[in-house]
């Protein structure tokens, strides 16, 4: 779909959201490329082989589960929170008919060289934050770490979508915090959006219908719960250590994910892999 620039120039969420209702969700040239040489072997295919091009995308698990949401079969009683789930209850024939890449991000992004490399820095952060959050909830013997995965890997969408559709506003808000350190994200995304990208990504699971226990776990706000917690913990270590490890944040992030994991400050920096010249300043 075609944005016209009365949409692009709007500061209304609703309209944001209607907008992208209507767009075609872009993925990566990779998981494009990759899904069309799966789909020329289609009929000896499994499902699990599908889901492993899926899940390096983010805009493509989106894609999946969204997809699956909104055309359930009589048989399926309930949501489905992982992508590999909805492939296998779709079917491979179903993925290929319907969920088949049509949009590059590349080639949407491919006049503007900087929103699309904050874009793949956002897209390798989201994997990061995945991988943190299914290693801990399994430490913490939880049972269905995968839907864990899912939540943080998509937790930070609808700043994705705004960088492939508002790309020159994104770039906006980039310039205007690395002018002031001290502004912060909701306050530049205020200005310049007309509103916050949290809010946007709260209308947009909403909007497209994702499993309301995905919805749950992407909530910052609801994080006194420990699969919420970790969630969030896992996104904000991401955030923070893709900085660089002398990030300000990061003694409060180890602090705040020794508490979750009940261990001690100094295994938690060893785990999330953090360099020993850096874990020697932390007090």
């Amino acid at each position: 779909m075609t944005s016209t620039p009365q949409e692009l120039a709007s500061k209304d969420i609703n309209t944001w959201i209607s907008f992208i209702r209507n767009a075609e969700i872009p993925v990566l040239k990779h998981t494009a490329r990759e899904v069309a040489r799966l789909k020329e072997d289609e009929d000896n295919l499994s499902a699990r082989a599908i889901s492993t091009a899926v899940l390096n995308d983010p805009m493509m698990v989106f894609n999946v589960l969204s997809f699956s949401q909104n055309h359930r079969g009589k048989k399926q009683l309930q949501d489905l929170v992982q992508a590999d789930q909805a492939i296998l209850m779709m079917g491979t024939t179903s993925f290929f008919t319907y969920l088949s890449p049509k949009i590059l991000v590349e080639d949407m992004l491919k006049t503007n060289l900087p929103a699309l490399m904050h874009l793949l820095k956002l897209v390798r952060r989201a994997h990061q934050a995945a991988r943190y959050a299914a290693d801990w909830a399994t430490h913490l013997a939880d049972l269905h770490a995968e839907e864990v995965r899912t939540a943080a890997l998509l937790h930070d969408l609808s700043e994705m979508l705004m960088w492939c559709f508002a790309p020159d506003k994104m770039n906006a808000i980039y310039a205007m915090q690395q002018a002031d350190k001290s502004l912060r994200s909701a306050a530049a995304q205020e200005e310049v959006l007309g509103f916050k990208l949290i809010d946007l990504q709260k209308e947009l699971v909403e909007a497209f219908q994702l499993p309301p226990l995905l919805s749950k776990l992407m909530q910052d706000n609801a994080s006194g719960e420990q699969r919420v917690r970790n969630v969030t913990l896992a996104v904000n270590l991401a955030r923070h250590s893709a900085n660089g490890w002398d990030d300000a944040a990061l003694p409060d992030d180890y602090r705040d994910i020794a508490e979750l994991l009940r261990m001690d400050i100094a295994r938690v920096m060893r785990i999330v892999g953090t360099p020993a010249t850096a874990a020697s300043n932390i007090p």
